[in-house]
């Protein structure tokens, strides 16, 4: 009898002992971290913490979560950790290659670390050169890879459980379809406006010193134009780039053209303030090149003719008028420099 007393006793400790925890533990450490020195783990509306940095980049902390997925934020870059109660879960990851460098470690890793390789390989097989110079077939052989590659995966985390298999499936596939219908949409392109036509034309767009300049006017040299606007996130974007691209080309045969096409938006519709606001950022910004204003925004006949719906969007034509590219590199992709290189400026 006193056996089983003390029996069930211990047994009653192990219980105590194994009890789950009500809060998640996570830990790790940020190579190269960025001055704010924190980590912030959020969840939309319904859940934020920030954690410090130690002076070399190690952090640990607990958290009581409700399970699921939550994302982080270190400086400008994010990522994304499943955690539940009880778990204890770290990561590490270079702030300078914060998604190629971030491995997981501890509870719930094999989930994370399949949900991010899965982004992965997104990156490794649909690159900027398939964007910009790719064929039908370049995409088609892209896809296929993409899906092999994917499928692969899977087998390497065969204990991903079903629920966020079918999260990551879905956003598979919806990465496919986004690609095939931006590729679709160049491709389109390239076929209105084939190399060798002749462009388009714009007349009188007033230029930074007041002055009106056409394209008539800018013949004689290979042209790279920018159709852009100050309101535009992804332009300015390309701005440094674009600066570099100017220096390393100022002795060829090639202007670089910008087109704003600010009519108001980004400044409550005021186009007097949208002009300004023009003005402001080519000088603040020491902008380069041959800057002018479009005669009315996404109307103007010559984003018409061109069918621009979205910018930042560049053009090369080359000095006779014709089209080289309707649907060119931006100024931040290697590919540019190997295509201008190619035309011998």
């Amino acid at each position: 009898m006193k056996r089983l007393i003390v029996l069930s006793l211990v047994l009653m400790i192990i219980a105590c002992k194994e009890k789950r925890k009500d809060y998640a533990t996570i830990s790790g450490k940020i190579e190269n971290f960025d001055q704010s020195k924190t980590i912030t783990i959020f969840q939309g509306r319904n859940y934020n913490k920030s954690i410090s940095l130690n002076d070399d980049g190690t952090f640990v902390d607990t958290l009581k979560i409700k399970s699921g997925d939550y994302n982080f934020k270190h400086g400008n870059k994010y990522g994304q950790i499943y955690l539940e109660n009880g778990f204890e879960s770290s990561f590490t990851t270079d702030f300078d290659a914060f998604a190629e460098s971030i491995i997981y470690k501890g509870d719930g890793s094999d989930i994370n670390n399949f949900t991010v390789k899965s982004f992965l390989i997104s990156t490794e097989h649909f690159q900027p050169k398939l964007f910009s110079m790719g064929t039908k077939e370049d995409l088609e052989t892209a896809v296929n890879s993409y899906n092999q590659a994917y499928k692969d995966l899977k087998q390497r985390y065969p204990s991903v459980d079903s629920t966020h298999l079918a999260i990551v499936d879905e956003n598979v596939k919806r990465t496919e379809q986004q690609i095939i219908n931006y590729m679709n949409s160049r491709l389109a392109k390239r076929t209105q406006f084939p190399k060798g036509s002749t462009s388009p034309v714009f007349t009188n767009y007033e230029n930074y010193n007041g002055n009106n300049t056409s394209l008539e006017d800018l013949k004689g040299k290979y042209l790279y134009i920018d159709i852009w606007a100050t309101w535009c996130g992804p332009c300015k974007v390309e701005i440094p780039s674009l600066k570099k691209l100017e220096a390393r080309f100022k002795d060829k045969n090639i202007q670089f053209v910008s087109i704003s096409i600010d009519d108001g938006r980004g400044y409550k519709g005021d186009v007097r303030a949208a002009y300004k606001g023009w003005k402001k950022m080519i000088k603040d910004k020491n902008l380069g090149g041959v800057q002018l204003l479009a005669d009315n925004g996404f109307n103007s006949q010559f984003m018409k003719d061109y069918r621009v719906n979205s910018i930042p969007r560049f053009i090369i034509l080359d000095p006779q008028g014709k089209i080289v590219n309707a649907d060119a590199p931006r100024p931040s992709n290697p590919e540019l420099v190997e295509l201008l290189n190619s035309l011998n400026i």
